[in-house]
């Protein structure tokens, strides 16, 4: 998802870097426009360097000899590309122009041409920010549908003490973030996730695997940071790149997941075992290559079960959710795992229908839970992980409406 961060000129501008650093941690692509007064609080090299992309600081193109077709209707381009405008600061002017439609630069060109949600995080002198004027344009851009994060009270830049301050950081993101359609109802909560296959040795050049490619778990990673979780992330080898913000974490054997896991379990509020970890190892890998000779036997011996190891150790009010892949009995294998590995559900998909599952962008699954079952059709793997994430809420909320006579009685069983 792309946001387009507005910069206009007040003393904020330097807190606007800030943003856009946090943004990216939730997965956000950032483009910055800075309005010509924002670029004498910060230049526009700094956030150049901290998105990676173009900052737009003119409406027909800064530094070129003659203006041109791409960039006289770049802020169009724009405007269609991104999934919510967020303009913090928002001095008094850049407000106004806003209110009254004045289209003199590229960002008020844009906030008039984009038809994606638009927030807006004023910050000014204490006196500009009560003036009727300002207060009637931002009540004018409220009856729009633009979303105004008010500002904070306290010591101001110019010596006054007042509203007027931008408001903390996270409010900012978190306003954005909503925008977006990502509410951050994780925020506090630290998820843990597994990812991908695991391969174990056969010899030096050869080992067991699994089609798993590690989408899946992926996807739930990066839902749950836009989410406003903290997330560690467990991975096995895949050719994928980790969510930017995730703490990650790679394995490559079932035996070095299981202690990258254990050993970060305690921390963790939500556990979500997404990974497809193998079930059996060789019991003794050979040293060197083995030489093909006809026909060969494995010997081979279980690995541990991590799920359930995590089942049996959990304490207090952690959320531990498997995965399940089967090829029949979906609902029954996972009722039945549901119970033996003392989880809070299984989340099951059925393998053997084609163009879902492994190594594919599409699942279908049942996330089973002891009250009910819930049917996810056919849909994106990012769809399917916040429909998980949903279910995580929701088993979440239930832990801390439950009397504390039963949470008691649990301790002791």
């Amino acid at each position: 998802m792309k946001i387009a961060l507005g910069v206009s000129g007040g003393i904020a501008a330097y807190k606007a870097a800030e943003i856009c650093r946090q943004l990216q941690e939730r997965g956000i692509r950032v483009q910055v426009i800075m309005t010509r007064a924002a670029q004498e609080f910060v230049r526009p090299l700094t956030f150049a360097a901290l998105s990676g992309e173009k900052v737009i600081t003119d409406l027909f193109g800064a530094g070129a000899e003659t203006p041109n077709i791409e960039s006289a209707v770049e802020h169009i381009a724009v405007a269609q590309s991104i999934d919510a405008l967020l303009v913090a600061p928002a001095t008094a002017d850049i407000i106004a122009k806003f209110a009254n439609g004045i289209a003199d630069d590229f960002l008020t060109t844009l906030f008039l041409a984009t038809t994606a949600p638009v927030v807006i995080a004023p910050a000014m002198n204490v006196n500009m920010w009560e003036n009727a004027a300002t207060q009637a344009n931002i009540k004018r851009l409220e009856e729009r549908g633009v979303k105004i994060v008010a500002p904070d009270a306290g010591y101001l830049a110019c010596g006054m003490v007042g509203a007027g301050r931008l408001a903390a950081n996270e409010s900012v993101v978190a306003a954005a973030m909503e925008a977006l359609g990502a509410s951050q109802d994780l925020a506090g909560e630290v998820v843990l996730v597994t990812a991908g296959p695991t391969r174990e040795k056969i010899d030096p050049v050869r080992f067991l695997g699994n089609r798993s490619s590690g989408k899946m778990g992926y996807a739930l990673a990066e839902a749950a940071l836009r989410r406003g979780a903290r997330v560690i992330l467990v991975s096995g080898p895949v050719a994928l790149e980790a969510p930017t913000g995730a703490e990650i974490a790679r394995v490559e054997s079932a035996e070095e997941m299981r202690r990258a896991v254990l050993a970060r379990s305690a921390e963790a509020t939500m556990i979500i075992k997404a990974a497809a970890v193998a079930d059996f190892r060789l019991a003794q890998p050979a040293t060197e290559k083995m030489k093909r000779k006809g026909a060969m036997s494995l010997e081979l011996e279980p690995t541990a079960d991590i799920l359930a190891e995590l089942g049996a150790a959990r304490k207090g009010s952690q959320i531990l959710i498997g995965f399940a892949a089967e090829t029949s009995n979906a609902l029954e294998n996972a009722r039945q795992k549901l119970a033996a590995k003392r989880v809070d559900a299984i989340v099951v998909n059925d393998v053997s229908q084609p163009g879902i599952g492994f190594d594919s962008e599409r699942n279908a699954v049942s996330i089973v839970m002891r009250e009910r079952v819930i049917e996810v059709p056919e849909s994106s793997k990012w769809e399917v992980a916040h429909r998980v994430l949903d279910a995580a809420v929701e088993l979440r909320k239930a832990k801390r409406s439950r009397p504390a006579f039963v949470r008691s009685d649990e301790a002791r069983k």
